[in-house]
């Protein structure tokens, strides 16, 4: 391993975090890679960790879901360490996008043999995101979804919540600017990717990565509630952009705004609210990869 000592920095509240946090110390250690943990008590946020640690370690190690590593997004931009992950997740979205095992074992060994790519991230607002940024059903979603039913039905959480959520949703307005033109739109949802997977299997494009330095945009602008039932097999294959009641272009700058503030959804966390600024930086972190 390239690194001389690791920030290990394994959420206990990630779906199997706390359980797996034993192992997680003994794979390291057969690994050979040294570490040092934030102390149980400690009122720090992550990136702040991150930030006050930055001079004793050489890389970052975050255990947990997508809402972990975006929580440790702000110190990584910060700080310019790389990287590791080891998916503790419900979704583990990030960690698909990059082609990273979910096999913990796996996955310790994929940062023991130090090698890295650098991926961009999505801005919100100033707020990073690895995965996608979403306004209204996923928002929603996220708003109703606790960390107890994700701990304890894990995605299927996601379809339980969802299915009760569907039927008293509606469309909201919004105007739309991007690429030197404004446009209104009424939709379901908005979504904003700079990765590829997102929600426990949903796919933002199908040609969507986190290293081609855009973002991708869609709109679902349907009539009826359940017309996303037909809607869905183009959202897991990320070719929803070929229907006619879904608006989809690639950009590197947006604004969307609401005529009121609506949550806006990072990564499963809801992070900031319209209007809200999107924009991506290029090869802003690297992460250890196969």
């Amino acid at each position: 391993m390239t690194a001389k000592m690791a920030l290990l920095l394994v959420n206990p509240n990630s779906r199997r975090g706390k359980a797996s946090l034993p192992k997680v110390r003994s794979l390291l250690e057969q690994a050979n890679i040294r570490y040092i943990e934030r102390p149980a008590d400690t009122r720090e946020t992550t990136s702040e960790t991150i930030a006050n640690r930055a001079q004793e370690i050489d890389c970052v190690i975050v255990g947990g879901g997508d809402g972990s590593l975006n929580a440790a997004a702000p110190g990584l931009l910060q700080t310019k360490l790389p990287l590791g992950v080891l998916p503790l997740g419900t979704a583990n979205d990030f960690a698909r996008t990059v082609g990273l095992p979910l096999d913990l074992e796996a996955a310790v060994g994929v940062i023991a043999k130090g090698k890295t790519t650098p991926i961009d991230l999505g801005m919100a607002n100033e707020h990073p995101f690895f995965n996608v940024a979403s306004i209204g059903f996923s928002a929603d979603l996220a708003m109703s979804l606790t960390e107890e039913a994700k701990k304890r039905w894990g995605k299927l959480g996601y379809a339980i919540v969802a299915a009760r959520l569907l039927a008293g949703s509606r469309l909201f307005t919004a105007e739309l600017e991007h690429d030197g033109r404004s446009e209104e739109l009424r939709s379901f949802q908005v979504a904003v990717g700079n990765g590829r997977f997102y929600g426990g299997g949903m796919t933002v494009h199908a040609d969507a990565t986190a290293q081609d330095g855009m973002l991708d945009f869609y709109s679902l602008e349907v009539d009826h509630w359940w017309k996303l039932l037909t809607l869905l097999p183009s959202l897991r294959k990320g070719t929803q952009g070929s229907w006619n009641d879904v608006r989809a272009f690639s950009t590197k700058d947006l604004i969307i705004r609401t005529s009121k503030a609506r949550a806006v959804n990072l990564d499963g966390e809801l992070k900031t609210e319209t209007p809200v600024h999107f924009s991506i930086i290029e090869k802003a972190v690297s992460v250890f990869v196969p």
